[in-house]
């Protein structure tokens, strides 16, 4: 009997050797992870989520919109003036266009969203009050759009990205693939003819083996991310902080997403704790890089609704981000991880094989999207053979489905083989020969102007996409997109954080956008708005801000209501709004 006990002691040691052996083996990579993962809230997604929903919703009201930074009153008189004729100015030359804008919004949500998030919130009422944006378009040319009221504007919103070569070169693609498949029509299920060329072109250009087409970039990205779990039979992706992949859950699972992601590993760029998670976990299906955050790595796409001060330059130059894909490609390949191109924004945008040939590393699979349609809405997914089968000979019920009934649309296929037959001409060969050159000069040329005017003012750019970046601190950079607008440039509606040309723009045409560039910077900084008042660095704003916040998420709670309920007429819409100046030695309440 003693000696059943010994064994069981023995066996029951044992086991919890090996328990707490697993349990240590598991922290560690808890740990790992932990490190692995930006210490913004954009590296967080869960805490990200839970924070957003608390965030109070308020806004200033007509006298304390001038002043949140608690400028002086001749300052504030300023800023209203200017406002005023800003507002006079697009009601008066816009006024059919923002007539039908008006009519439209509460019909289509996507303009209802856009409209609420121009700029901060707590801005937002007033604006869209008295600057409402106008959303639709009559005609284009060149690089120039019209309105409904004849206004033509240079065109900085890039369509999204699907505007490389300018509006008229996609219209040629459209008219002329049209009229090559216009016998055929909407067939669908067979494909026209010239899809094998798009495919043959395609796989050239990619350096891969089989294409699969798709109906938009999202859709693109789906089933390069699905492949992956397929062929690896694991279950987890890796997205860097702040890169945008589309819309779908997986990719997206921070604030936007009303369900957390579960198989989504968020980790930081640019970091070799990334590395080390690559390294040691054996769950980790593929990858995704979207090459577009060389310009602002580990953050989100910069939008003027989060531009709540200044906006420094985050960019990294080629070399650094072609050195960290590098390390990235030698990780995946070791440990037998797909890593994904998703090129659907900056694909043709930086070289004729995209950012593969720019950065100089090879993926397993790319995305493409946006312009390779040839004006028309499109996904496209390269790959190795070993990457894109999507069944196997030895297991035939075991499939990687993807289908979709407009994937391989006559009309879209021909505007791309439209688009594909002069991306292999000799004028694109010249242009992509000198296109980091053309667009170092011209942005080096405006950075110089701009600091020698003493405008808080500097570009940041990857190629021909840009981000203006604010020098100065101030809770009013926001205002800087409609005094562009003003000056006859076309903005998407995140506003400066990014400004996207078409490659059809000349000297001439941005020598024309460069003036009217400095011409709204000056007319910005004479409106007053640069003049930051008692709030003058980044630090001091946030934490007047967060003030803010605050007091309006207790307020209910103070006043036993439990809930927001009241309008506050001294400076502040919203519920117990509390606005102080304690950090600079005054306080100013107001219940």
């Amino acid at each position: 009997m003693g000696l059943d006990m010994g064994i069981s002691s023995a066996v029951g040691l044992v086991l919890a050797t090996l328990l707490l052996g697993v349990l240590i083996m598991k922290l560690r990579a808890r740990l790992a992870l932990s490190r692995a993962k930006h210490r913004s809230l954009g590296g967080h997604a869960r805490l990200s989520r839970r924070i957003a929903a608390l965030v109070p919703g308020y806004s200033y009201d007509d006298a304390h919109f001038f002043c949140a930074d608690d400028a002086t009153s001749e300052v504030a008189g300023r800023r209203r003036a200017e406002f005023e004729r800003l507002a006079r100015l697009f009601r008066t030359s816009g006024a059919r266009t923002l007539e039908q804008t008006a009519e439209a919004t509460p019909r289509i949500s996507d303009l209802q969203f856009t409209e609420a998030y121009r700029v901060p919130y707590q801005f937002s009422r007033l604006v869209k009050a008295k600057l409402p944006a106008a959303s639709f378009l009559a005609s284009s040319d060149g690089v120039t759009v019209t309105d409904l009221d004849g206004n033509a504007r240079y065109d900085l919103s890039g369509s999204y990205g699907v505007n490389l070569l300018g509006y008229d070169f996609y219209k040629a693609c459209m008219d002329r693939g049209a009229r090559r498949v216009s016998a055929l029509g909407p067939v669908l299920g067979s494909y026209p003819s010239l899809v094998a060329d798009n495919v043959a072109r395609l796989a050239r250009i990619s350096g891969k083996a089989e294409v699969s087409f798709h109906m938009s970039g999202t859709e693109a990205v789906m089933q390069a991310v699905r492949l992956a779990r397929y062929h690896t039979g694991r279950s987890h992706l890796v997205r860097f902080c702040g890169a945008y992949h589309g819309w779908w859950g997986d990719v997206q699972p921070g604030v936007g997403n009303p369900v957390p992601a579960h198989d989504t590993y968020t980790l930081a760029d640019m970091s070799e704790a990334t590395l080390d998670v690559l390294r040691r976990r054996t769950d980790i299906a593929c990858v995704l890089v979207n090459p577009l955050q060389a310009l602002h790595p580990n953050l989100g796409a910069p939008a003027d609704s989060t531009l709540i001060h200044s906006r420094p330059d985050a960019s990294v130059d080629r070399a650094a981000y072609g050195q960290w894909l590098k390390q990235l490609r030698a990780v995946c390949s070791e440990r037998g991880i797909v890593l994904i191109f998703d090129e659907v924004f900056v694909g043709f945008r930086l070289a004729a094989g995209g950012a593969q040939e720019y950065f100089g590393v090879d993926a397993d699979i790319v995305t493409y999207g946006k312009t390779v349609g040839g004006g028309f809405p499109v996904g496209v997914v390269c790959g190795h053979h070993r990457f894109m089968k999507r069944f196997r000979d030895d297991r035939p019920a075991d499939i990687c489905f993807a289908r979709g009934t407009f994937n391989s649309h006559p009309y879209v296929m021909a505007a791309m083989n439209e688009f594909l037959l002069h991306l292999d001409g000799p004028e694109m060969r010249a242009l992509y020969r000198d296109l980091d050159a053309t667009w170092d000069r011209r942005t080096a040329s405006l950075n110089r102007r701009l600091g020698e005017l003493g405008l808080p003012l500097e570009v940041a750019h990857l190629s021909s996409i840009w981000t203006v970046c604010h020098t100065q601190a101030s809770r009013y950079n926001w205002m800087f997109q409609y005094y562009l607008r003003a000056e006859g440039l076309a903005l998407s509606w995140v506003g400066t954080g990014r400004l996207i040309f078409s490659l059809n723009y000349t000297d001439a045409d941005f020598e024309a956008v460069a003036q009217r560039f400095i011409a709204a910077a000056e007319a910005m900084k004479r409106g007053g708005w640069w003049e930051t008042g008692a709030l003058g660095t980044d630090r001091a704003i946030k934490r007047r801000i967060l003030r803010e916040m605050l007091g309006h998420y207790v307020a209910p709670w103070k006043s036993g209501s439990g809930r927001p309920e009241s309008h506050s007429p001294n400076g502040v819409v919203g519920p117990g709004h509390l606005s102080t100046s304690r950090e600079h030695g005054s306080a100013q309440t107001s219940p």
